[in-house]
């Protein structure tokens, strides 16, 4: 999702230098211990690029209303702001985009699994009113590593997503009990929407590996594949590659329906890596980019995405708690505007940061 204390190398560079390996996986995983615990088949590429013809080109962003600082803040009964998420994802539409990337938490959902539940459906009937589909997605390895339920902290002032959570985060190496809850979590979801047409894909687990944690993801992901495969969903299931985790990486496309990925670098990295993708057959969406200062901007990026059939869901949509105007490693200790907007569209207000980059998104999705 952001800032890694991993080193990145060039994604592009990886999946090249391991592309043989990929390739011949394109169609069926690769048999090795992992893979092989996965109970139920992938999808095939016939039946992938079906659902793609079907969706068409999804566009969108990463969306956490500019109300709620954290993932829990989001969903709890408490702060769930449904005249906020109306508001903005009206704007989202009104500049033609159609599909939203939205964080779950498992907490929410312990807390008040039912109220957490009609807050999904009320999310979604809420994204359908303005033709936005939704990427719904489960873990998550990124920023604070642990979290409570109730209020959440105020941003820290100038910090890049100060109050971002982790899923499930250290609590899964210090409860022994949260691994069976976790199931029960995914496939309660999983089972409650598994053929609910607004949802057009579940992301497992963002970024797993990061924060430092390496291969230390794997059981969770392997876990988190065949839980969903168990149930089965008619939405695809997909966990994107982001980071040099060759292990975590071969497990994630040897195993996602559609190819998943993040790329927050300039236009020629971003080309060659989808050169590279694009080789293992299968429908991509681009889950995350757009960073102004790496030259990741609208204007270079979102056309290649475009004319490549990839989707394109940028981070954030609208200023908001969490801060990631501010770029990664950054801050700006008084709280002034920064010179150049890492991320988002809209200002709080509703008018854009940039118009000629709405002006570029409203003549890209016509």
């Amino acid at each position: 999702m952001k800032f890694s204390t991993i080193h990145r190398k060039p994604l592009h560079y990886i999946l090249i230098l391991g592309l043989g390996a990929l390739f011949s996986c394109a169609g069926n995983p690769p048999s090795s211990e992992v893979t092989t615990s996965v109970p139920a088949e992938r999808w095939s590429i016939e039946q992938a690029n079906d659902w793609a013809k079907q969706m068409g080109w999804l566009r969108g962003s990463n969306f956490t209303p500019s109300s709620a600082i954290n993932q829990l803040e989001f969903w709890q009964e408490e702060t769930f702001d449904s005249e906020t998420i109306n508001r903005e994802l009206g704007w989202a539409a009104d500049i033609g985009l159609n599909c939203m990337r939205v964080y779950l938490h498992h907490l929410a959902w312990e807390v008040d699994s039912s109220g957490f539940k009609k807050r999904v459906k009320e999310y979604l009937t809420i994204a359908d009113s303005h033709q936005i589909k939704t990427i719904f997605v489960f873990f998550d390895d990124c920023w604070n590593p642990t979290y409570e339920a109730g209020k959440q902290p105020e941003p820290k002032i100038g910090i890049h997503n100060s109050g971002w959570v982790r899923d499930p985060g250290e609590l899964l190496y210090t409860d022994s009990t949260l691994t069976p809850k976790l199931e029960i979590y995914v496939k309660d979801l999983l089972s409650t929407f598994k053929n609910d047409t607004r949802i057009a894909l579940w992301d497992l687990y963002n970024e797993p590996g990061n924060s430092g944690y390496g291969n230390k993801s794997m059981p969770l992901l392997t876990s988190v594949f065949s839980w969903a495969r168990e149930i089965n969903p008619s939405q695809p299931i997909s966990v994107g590659v982001w980071a040099d985790l060759p292990e975590l990486n071969d497990f994630q496309l040897a195993n996602s329906d559609i190819i998943t990925y993040h790329n927050y670098s300039d236009y020629d990295n971003h080309r060659t890596l989808i050169d590279s993708l694009q080789l293992l057959g299968r429908p991509m969406v681009c889950t995350e980019y757009m960073a102004r200062k790496f030259n990741s901007t609208f204007q270079s990026i979102m056309p290649l995405l475009k004319d490549r059939h990839v989707g394109a869901i940028n981070w954030g949509l609208v200023d908001g708690k969490t801060n990631t105007k501010y770029a990664w490693g950054d801050p700006i200790p008084d709280g002034s505007e920064p010179p150049l907007w890492f991320h988002e569209i809209f200002r709080k207000d509703g008018t854009p940061y940039s118009e000629e980059e709405v002006e570029t998104i409203k003549n890209l999705t016509n």
